[in-house]
């Protein structure tokens, strides 16, 4: 789950990188082509969709490392080993399989190689942590030499947030299934004709709810006011309160505009409320399959018609 609905707290001791001036942009709606089930068994993603996940042809371990300096200090990367640091940087924490998956186009031996390099250079750490149902993850983060590293190559926009460790182990699971989330939405705006800009996780959309809520001393909780603020950022004041998505994507269309979408993994722990809260806020809802048909119940009680995609 997200943090849940905003609440006032406008301490933000997170590590990040910094950004440009925001763009403008244009909130995206949830598809309401299906009110309740999820898309057919069709193909994950299409020809040119996948391709974009496969990696070159030739002989990638051949490819020639590129020196990046730190301080007094030379590390020795692959374009690969830069990409896989950009991608756990942007989403904070990722489960290894993922990474193979997406980052890797399925070549699990190739990521072995790299995430190995890259953790015996002190930048990532690969770590296995118990999760619910006596079951295993394995999990990958940036160190801070990692983050610092990866901050000073230029390789990501100037407003992309990167992170480094793990701020809170017992909601690994679900956070690293946020990158497994980001890739489903990322396929069906490509099937569009769109590609994507920007992540902005729920710490950073929090951080800045607050600086300006902040801002507004008495007046944080004059209504007319909060929703001026919540709609600045995008977002939408259900019940007095302003729901945060764990995920925004920011993508740009088939007709170059700039856009946004924003993403919740709902679970069976989620309160009726909660859920409910997040659905009239306009999140484009996703849950485990084996959580999918209890939610759709809740959203059934409540006359709330939302689509929640399996992911």
């Amino acid at each position: 789950m997200s943090r849940d609905a905003f609440s006032f707290d406008p301490q933000d001791t997170r590590d990040e990188s910094p950004r440009r001036a925001g763009r403008q942009h244009r909130s995206t709606p949830p598809d309401t082509r299906d009110s309740r089930a999820s898309a057919p068994g069709t193909p994950e993603r299409s020809e040119n969709i996948e391709a974009r996940e496969q990696h070159s042809t030739r002989d990638e371990r051949s490819e020639s490392p590129r020196a990046y300096y730190l301080r007094d200090r030379a590390y020795l990367l692959r374009d690969s080993e830069v990409r896989s640091l950009a991608e756990v940087g942007k989403f904070r924490v990722i489960a290894a399989t993922d990474l193979a998956k997406y980052g890797y186009g399925g070549d699990r031996e190739r990521m072995e190689t790299d995430i190995r390099h890259l953790g015996r250079q002190g930048l990532l750490t690969d770590k296995t942590i118990e999760v619910p149902q006596k079951k295993t993850l394995r999990i990958l983060t940036l160190t801070k030499t990692g983050h610092r590293l990866l901050k000073s190559a230029n390789r990501l926009p100037d407003d992309q947030a990167i992170y480094h460790g793990l701020l809170k182990p017992r909601e690994a699971k679900h956070d690293a299934d946020l990158y497994r989330l980001y890739q489903k939405e990322v396929a069906r705006i490509e099937r569009a004709g769109g590609k994507p800009l920007r992540v902005i996780l729920d710490y950073e959309l929090k951080k800045n709810l607050n600086r300006d809520l902040a801002l507004l001393g008495p007046e944080k909780d004059n209504p007319e006011r909060k929703n001026e603020i919540a709609e600045k950022h995008g977002l939408q004041v259900v019940n007095g309160k302003i729901p945060l998505p764990d995920l925004r994507v920011e993508y740009e269309t088939a007709e170059l505009e700039v856009r946004q979408v924003d993403l919740e993994l709902a679970t069976r722990d989620y309160r009726p409320r909660g859920l409910a809260e997040k659905a009239k806020a306009g999140f484009s809802l996703y849950s485990r399959r084996e959580d999918a048909s209890r939610l759709r119940r809740v959203l059934d009680e409540r006359e709330i018609t939302a689509r929640i995609l399996s992911l």
